[in-house]
């Protein structure tokens, strides 16, 4: 009897049978049994940035939704971003629903003074869009000290969201003053009494109070027992991490600068990762036997999970088929979303 394919094999005939109509696009926080199958690999923004520069008219975008949606915003006519499963989403971004950051937004300018929004890339093309409408742009954890500093210069105060942490860690590395920052209350219906605060309309850098669920595991108290067990070792986290534990670090920096910080890491040293477990995986793998590379702790984001193997096959097979749905932009998202992005784009050029 003929034993039947694997998913793996599968998979790799359905990309031979695709071809250069196929790109496979995969997050840094993608399990192995996924990100082992895609032509591309990078942050969030970086992969959506890519989108225009491959010829495919398939992306199969194997992350979480609101990356999909920025992949399809910036994609060339005739091309098509789909996603593996549709209900992996981000807890930080569904922190910042889109009619409350427009609601607290006026809120805040309805004295006349000017607040420009910046939005973390971990947010809904309906957010981006009503930063865009706002005269707002789009930031990563890369870029957050360059956008900062462009938003500052576009009004009298900045509204940072979604991210608490990475709002916090910019604004220090930006020198900005404790009494010069304000966390909103946002989560009761009487938010707007917070923004009429003497605190908040003194503040030129308003601070939405979401977190990632992932980032926001990792504290000192992990820093100083992998300090102890492992003398001399040296710990890179993710700027989501709290303000302490990001100043407790050897260094802090976005995906790829943990990448970067582990590929110059001298031989036989000992490196400590605070960011998604999957990644930390995937270094320890590549470095073994040049470094030692553990986690800070076990960290695993649910929502990325939620992509698997057997759902990028079923994906790839409907793409083949004809009969698998896109990720669509909403006509009257598209322009202002993409004005934000473009903004950020054009400052960081």
């Amino acid at each position: 009897m003929t034993a039947q394919p694997s998913q793996k094999e599968r998979i790799a005939a359905l990309r031979a049978a695709l071809g250069p109509d196929l790109t496979i696009m995969g997050h840094h926080y993608q399990h192995e049994s996924v990100i082992r199958h895609t032509d591309l690999r990078g942050d969030s923004l970086e992969l959506a940035r890519r989108v225009a520069d491959t010829d495919a008219a398939a992306i199969v975008f194997c992350g979480v939704y609101f990356m999909a949606e920025s992949a399809a915003l910036l994609a060339r006519p005739g091309q098509k971003v789909y996603l593996p499963e549709h209900s992996a989403n981000c807890v930080m971004a569904q922190m910042a629903p889109a009619e409350r950051v427009d609601a607290v937004l006026r809120a805040l300018q309805a004295d006349g003074r000017k607040v420009v929004p910046l939005a973390y890339v971990n947010t809904s093309l309906a957010v981006k869009a009503v930063v865009g409408r706002h005269g707002g742009a789009v930031c990563t954890s890369a870029n957050a000290r360059t956008m900062l500093e462009w938003t500052r210069n576009q009004g009298d105060a900045v509204l940072f969201l979604p991210d608490k942490n990475l709002a916090r860690n910019t604004a220090n590395l930006l020198g900005i003053p404790d009494e010069r920052r304000h966390m909103l209350d946002v989560r009761s219906a009487s938010f707007s009494a917070d923004v009429l605060t003497d605190s908040a309309r003194r503040a030129e850098l308003l601070i939405w109070p979401g977190c990632c669920a992932i980032h926001a595991r990792f504290n000192l108290r992990q820093m100083e027992t992998a300090r102890a067990a492992h003398p001399g070792c040296r710990i890179v986290v993710h700027p989501e991490c709290s303000p302490e534990v990001v100043n407790a670090a050897d260094a802090a920096g976005s995906t790829t600068t943990i990448i970067r910080f582990a590929d110059e890491a001298p031989k036989g040293s000992t490196v400590i990762i605070g960011t998604e477990i999957n990644l930390v995986r995937r270094l320890a793998r590549q470095h073994a036997g040049r470094l030692t590379v553990l986690p800070l702790l076990e960290s695993a984001c649910s929502h990325m999970a939620r992509v698997t193997e057997p759902k990028l096959l079923h994906t790839l097979e409907g793409v083949a088929a004809g009969t698998e749905a896109p990720v669509t932009v909403p006509m009257d998202l598209h322009e202002p979303a993409k004005a934000a992005l473009q903004r950020m784009l054009d400052a960081c050029a």
